[in-house]
């Protein structure tokens, strides 16, 4: 079997292994995926950590799964394609940010699931509906805030959902 990696990008003022992606990386690792986490700690722009991830991932050899948590999110989605990623799981990401650099239309060409507090005063929630709208992506709205840590039973969840998802056949439409 092919290995398999699950490769999380943290956000802005968090740090690699912090609470979220901790937890996601045991759900990740009962599904049978290694785990790697980016350090963008120290890069002060969004380019030097797309620039990152993508390095961080061409020394991996296999499936990659990305995760990424608010600016994490955003530099998810803008290295998605580049490195062929299965899906893309974002919780809170910085999408349509003022500041930040706007991403290429048609960009992510993967399946993808975002999970969103109701109270987050970060990003917008909007933002991660729009974003949802126009990629087809599953959207969970959460009863949290920006850092989610209040569902992280439920968001362990998803994920593990997600995960096993992206190994099913494509679902048939009636005929």
């Amino acid at each position: 079997m092919a290995n398999r990696y699950v490769v999380f990008s943290h956000g802005k003022d968090s740090v690699p292994w912090g609470r979220k992606i901790t937890a996601l990386a045991d759900v990740a690792r009962g599904e049978g995926y290694e785990v790697e986490s980016v350090d963008y700690r120290g890069i002060e722009t969004p380019r030097g950590c797309i620039d990152k991830l993508i390095e961080v991932c061409k020394t991996l050899s296999g499936d990659l799964v990305l995760v990424g948590s608010s600016l994490g999110g955003y530099v998810t989605v803008a290295a998605a394609s580049l490195l062929h990623a299965r899906g893309a799981f974002l919780m809170a990401p910085a999408l349509y940010m003022e500041g930040l650099p706007p991403l290429r239309e048609r960009l992510l060409d993967c399946p993808a699931a975002i999970v969103h507090g109701w109270r987050d005063d970060i990003v917008p929630i909007e933002h991660s509906i729009r974003f949802a709208r126009e990629y087809g992506a599953s959207m969970h709205l959460v009863d949290a805030d920006h850092r989610l840590h209040e569902q992280l039973r439920f968001i362990k969840y998803l994920f593990e959902y997600f995960l096993i998802a992206l190994d099913l056949p494509p679902e048939r439409g009636s005929t």
